[in-house]
């Protein structure tokens, strides 16, 4: 007993980063019941627009379907924001094990639209809670040499569910769909009740044992005093500040931060990446030709599956910008070819019979790029960029805004498409990839290799810059 004791003594002392996978991987059993939540459309909407379906749904009917959990994540983003410094991350995290599991038994058992619809809103409620939570999560446990690998996750992860619940859909019926997938939310409750809280949390509550103690299970070393030194300085020195809501738009540092996040995210979705998602079985059934539906969209998120798993490897060796702007150009100039195909082939008397793999191969290669950089890393920046003082509120509107972007967008698209053509959406996502290039160029800021206070740093330093230049140019024109 006592040799083993030295040995792990001395694993300690080396260090490790084990745990920090660990309590990623089991925190992300919790996202993936969201991202089937999430993706539950696109195997399911075809059933139910059916005219045998078991329950009649029309064209409008499944766009709210679509979009419901996003409309259900504000009300769980807001009691997220209130809770997460009172019961900390890990527990928010805990209470979706529920809702979720409660959402898929209401899908399996529904007779009617109403019950589906209140069963997408619930499933968005876990939905807010796990985007608030959860990347504040990884971005307080994780080292900052993995910090994009472990943020990334919740990307990743997201594309791993809607994979899982796309093959697992079209080859199971509504019901039995619903029911293995409720297998899932109590095994993330039991995996992640053992895993430790945030260390800023703890040391937000004054629990400074409890957080040494964390941050040495985290790092796999009991030397941790100058790391757990340098997190309650910072908590410190963030407490200082209000910690109120409107601090995110009195502060400099914190405005910047709010914009860069609230624009990456607009831009993400403004690309199309969920509305595509929503609707990729739909999409491939008018494009594929040859290649079934359901075959097509397994590939395709097995793919965007792939592109993700890449990026997370080289967000922290290539860093975050290099990779946003690759992935906006090359999302454009894919956008901007499934558009013009879908033009010929509904507007013109051109023959496209021959081009039929033209949409698919755009449509794949919008999927490789679009995931390299712009699927990932707007995601990552949530647990990157705030401080803790404001993180809560941040990330509960964060989670909102990207709800009332996915509901626009989606309807949006559904319009567009009913009304014009599927064209015309295609059109609009290139237009704003080229907005978004803009955007990324002159605000957005390289994170790689960059504690969460050297972040802050920067983002307080950047307005003082342009105190000092404005003086500076203020005395050129003086003199």
């Amino acid at each position: 007993m006592m040799q083993l004791g030295l040995i792990k003594s001395e694993k300690m002392s080396e260090g490790s980063a084990i745990y920090q996978y660990l309590a990623t991987v089991t925190g992300c059993l919790g996202v993936i019941s969201g991202a089937m939540h999430f993706g539950w459309p696109s195997p399911s909407l075809p059933h139910l627009l059916r005219p045998d379906s078991h329950i009649p749904v029309t064209s409008e009917d499944g766009s709210w379907l679509a979009s419901m959990p996003c409309i259900g994540a504000v009300s769980g983003s807001i009691m997220t924001a209130y809770l997460v410094d009172k019961i900390g991350r890990k527990n928010c995290m805990l209470m979706t094990a529920p809702g979720y599991l409660l959402a898929w038994l209401m899908v399996a058992f529904a007779s009617t639209i109403w019950e589906l619809y209140v069963a997408r809103f619930i499933a968005g409620w876990g939905d807010g809670l796990v985007f608030t939570a959860f990347p504040m999560y990884l971005g307080e446990i994780a080292s900052y040499e993995i910090r994009g690998l472990l943020g990334s996750s919740m990307q990743l992860t997201m594309i791993a569910g809607m994979l899982v619940i796309n093959i697992i859909g079209s080859y199971l019926n509504i019901m039995s769909t619903a029911l293995v997938c409720s297998v899932v939310p109590p095994v993330f409750f039991v995996m992640f009740w053992f895993m430790p809280d945030s260390p800023y949390y703890l040391i937000m509550k004054g629990r400074l044992e409890d957080a040494r103690k964390n941050l040495q299970l985290l790092r796999q070393t009991q030397d941790v005093t100058s790391e757990l030194e340098r997190m309650i300085e910072a908590v410190k020195l963030e407490r200082e500040e209000t910690g109120k809501l409107t601090d995110l738009f009195t502060i400099a540092s914190n405005r910047r931060a709010t914009i860069i996040v609230f624009g990456l995210r607009a831009i993400q979705q403004f690309g199309g990446t969920t509305v595509i998602t929503f609707y990729a079985k739909s999409i491939f059934h008018e494009a594929s030709g040859d290649i079934s539906s359901t075959t097509a969209t397994i590939i395709y998120f097995s793919l965007q599956l792939f592109c993700a798993l890449i990026s997370s490897f080289l967000v922290d060796k290539l860093g975050r910008k290099p990779l946003l702007i690759a992935s906006i150009i090359g999302s454009g100039l894919a956008l901007s070819l499934e558009g013009t195909y879908f033009y010929l082939s509904v507007n013109t008397s051109l023959d496209v019979s021959k081009l039929k793999v033209v949409p698919v191969v755009a449509l794949l290669g919008y999927v490789i790029i679009f995931n390299l950089g712009m699927g990932v890393i707007p995601v990552l920046f949530l647990g990157e960029m705030f401080p803790t003082s404001v993180k809560a509120f941040a990330l509960c509107l964060a989670d909102i805004w990207f709800g009332i972007i996915v509901t626009v967008v989606s309807k949006f698209f559904q319009t567009m498409q009913d009304s014009f053509g599927i064209a015309v959406p295609f059109f609009a996502f290139a237009a704003c990839c080229a907005i978004g290039l803009v955007f990324i160029l002159v605000l957005v800021p390289e994170t790689k290799g960059k504690t969460l206070e050297d972040i802050q740093i920067e983002l307080k330093r950047k307005k003082e810059q342009e105190i000092i230049k404005d003086t500076y140019k203020e005395y050129r024109e003086g003199a």
